[in-house]
């Protein structure tokens, strides 16, 4: 867990400790249950507040209007204010009311494959920590602030909840290195993809929304932008501790879905899978046998058996 440098020892130790409590939550955490709720301490909710108050500005200038609209309801039903770290399980609560994802907290990054896995069962991992309180503007990993603020406003947009899950069902089935693209295709949307609104370029990706430098930087004429293109984001390599030197421009969500659709077409998986709504779980169109010896792929089905 990266600790700035420049804070003392105990300070150190002492947000060590109250980090592996929180995360102690997703370890005791089972599907269905409730989220264990976090109460939050002063240098917490002071941190939330000091990241809060820097990006809302800079939101309603250079967000997206999904995002722009959701923050009065979340304000709401979430608690979503300065002064307030919102519940994990009062934003599972939500999301699922709007578009069907839950949230299920986690204690730090999960593998590509688990992570997008979840995905394609509109399931939302979050992390429930928050970054130390001596560096409130920077984080080197996910936390409570890049989640919340960053990831949750768009999860309850009905498109772009439909366009992830998108990937996360090319998850599944999917190769190594088709994991691999797919980790791409989310970098450079579901983090920091931008879209054009009106003929205007504006931001819908979490690692953008939750960071003020790198946000007002992808805004700028200094970076290099492409049309989304999953076939090319997929191949293109980026770095994980600088700002970005390219950006994706998506025409709108709907676009993108489709062109997710057509690149998810196009791998080459020993079945297909499709999301049921009525039973939350994956139709897949081959009877699949699993024993010791491995997975077994037989005859084909129709998705209605």
């Amino acid at each position: 867990m990266p600790i700035p440098s420049h804070t003392d020892t105990d300070s150190r130790n002492r947000y060590r400790e109250r980090r592996k409590i929180i995360c102690e939550n997703a370890h005791r955490h089972k599907f269905g249950e409730p989220i264990p709720k976090v109460d939050y301490v002063e240098d917490e909710v002071k941190t939330w507040g000091i990241v809060f108050d820097k990006l809302q500005p800079l939101m309603r200038k250079f967000a997206c209007k999904e995002y722009n609209d959701v923050i009065p309801e979340l304000h709401k039903e979430c608690g979503f204010t300065r002064d307030n770290i919102p519940q994990l399980e009062d934003i599972s609560q939500y999301l699922k009311a709007k578009t069907g994802y839950i949230v299920r907290p986690v204690s730090g990054l999960l593998s590509s494959r688990d992570f997008l896995n979840g995905l394609a069962f509109k399931v939302f991992f979050s992390t429930q920590y928050i970054r130390h309180h001596s560096k409130p503007l920077y984080t080197p990993e996910p936390d409570v602030c890049h989640e919340i603020l960053g990831h949750v406003p768009m999860f309850a947009n009905p498109e772009f909840a439909a366009f992830s899950q998108e990937i996360g069902l090319a998850s599944i089935g999917a190769t190594d290195d088709q994991i691999r693209e797919l980790a791409r295709v989310y970098w450079f949307s579901v983090e920091f993809g931008q879209c054009l609104e009106e003929g205007e370029r504006k931001v819908y990706g979490a690692g953008l929304l939750s960071s003020f430098g790198e946000l007002e930087y992808s805004m700028s004429s200094e970076p290099q932008l492409r049309e989304f293109d999953p076939f090319d984001a997929g191949k293109q390599n980026y770095p994980i501790t600088t700002y970005q030197p390219l950006y994706y421009v998506a025409k709108s969500f709907q676009d993108a879905q489709e062109r997710m659709r057509v690149f998810a077409q196009s791998l080459k998986r020993p079945f297909n899978v499709r999301y049921n709504n009525i039973t939350s779980s994956l139709d897949v169109d081959r009877e699949i046998a699993i024993s010791t010896s491995g997975v077994h792929i037989n005859q084909a089905k129709s998705y209605g058996n």
